[in-house]
């Protein structure tokens, strides 16, 4: 997005901004594509929760067991409309470091977080749609389930539930000090992107991504931390975060709690996959993760919110 030509940032503008527009292709996908294909027997995967707990890095590596459909950044940004714009074929670029230059490197077949452009609707349409969307997206791909990392998703999985019975939500957790330092570093990066270049800004707001820099919204009120760049207003909304995660999912069947930690071994990826139904074939590498928790982090912070946020952790660790 930072090297988009003028042409390329109007028509993003032009389409993302108007929900009309998007909905209209969407009907007009439907009257063309749609096959009333049941679905809602597959065991489809959806990654939720929040940022910098290792979520891409679980879409990326399932994804490449070429067992999943998922929006990729080929879709962009014709998220609702994915066959009918096939036609319109882009050039791949070679893989380059995503903006958040974290490491993780992307190309337009990479699966990204798209799918909050449907999401981010009334209930009723998501109700009424969700199947018929994924039925498209499936369709496109030739396969049979679909995967999606959304990390907004966790305010829905009731909804998702009703509508996909069989789905499965993974909902990863990481050490409460080094992925509210991840959270902050980002905040801090993504607060210099947006006042050099508003296209950032307004494309992560077109996607629903309000995570870090000028268009942050907390996921919870603050109780005793304000300033989000301090560290301790990551570590109290990780605190807030889990609290209510903890509480609402701790007993859902089909609600999987992934230690990002864990996931260098490769007994614990395994372990993964039987939860998901998802059988290990010459695609996986079940060696696909680094740990990368092993610097350390020289920051101060409040000893009261780490040693709860220490706590929470705690509990999580005994679900695996």
């Amino acid at each position: 997005m930072q090297n988009y030509s003028y042409i390329q940032k109007f028509l993003h503008d032009f389409v993302l901004s108007k929900k009309i527009i998007n909905k209209s292709l969407f009907e007009l996908e439907k009257i063309i594509y749609l096959k009333n294909k049941d679905i809602s027997n597959q065991s489809h995967v959806f990654i939720t929760g929040l940022p910098r707990s290792g979520t891409t890095s679980l879409l990326n590596f399932l994804f490449s067991s070429h067992e999943y459909a998922s929006l990729i950044y080929r879709n962009m940004p014709f998220v609702l409309s994915p066959n009918f714009f096939k036609l319109f074929n882009k050039k791949n670029i070679k893989k380059k470091e995503r903006v958040h230059n974290d490491g993780i490197r992307y190309d337009l077949n990479s699966p990204e977080a798209f799918d909050e452009i449907f999401f981010d609707n009334s209930e009723e349409f998501i109700r009424n749609e969700l199947e018929n969307y994924i039925n498209l997206i499936l369709l496109k791909n030739d396969k049979n389930k679909y995967l999606s990392k959304n990390n907004l998703n966790y305010k829905r999985i009731d909804l998702i539930q009703s509508i996909l019975p069989h789905s499965i939500f993974l909902i990863p957790i990481r050490k409460p000090l080094h992925q509210a330092n991840s959270l902050l570093s980002q905040h801090l990066h993504f607060n210099r992107l947006h006042q050099e270049n508003d296209f950032i800004r307004r494309y992560m707001n077109y996607l629903g991504h309000h995570e870090f820099g000028l268009n942050h919204k907390p996921w919870n009120n603050p109780i005793h931390f304000n300033d989000p760049n301090n560290i301790n207003y990551w570590i109290e909304q990780w605190c807030l975060f889990y609290e209510l995660i903890y509480k609402k999912f701790q007993f859902f069947k089909n609600c999987h709690f992934v230690i990002y930690e864990k996931l260098h071994n490769p007994s614990y990826v395994e372990k993964i996959l039987n939860k998901i139904n998802l059988e290990k074939n010459k695609n996986v590498d079940l060696q696909f993760f680094s740990n990368s928790n092993k610097k350390d982090i020289n920051i101060e912070y409040d000893k009261n919110i780490f040693y709860k946020s220490q706590l929470l952790y705690q509990k999580f660790l005994k679900f695996n």
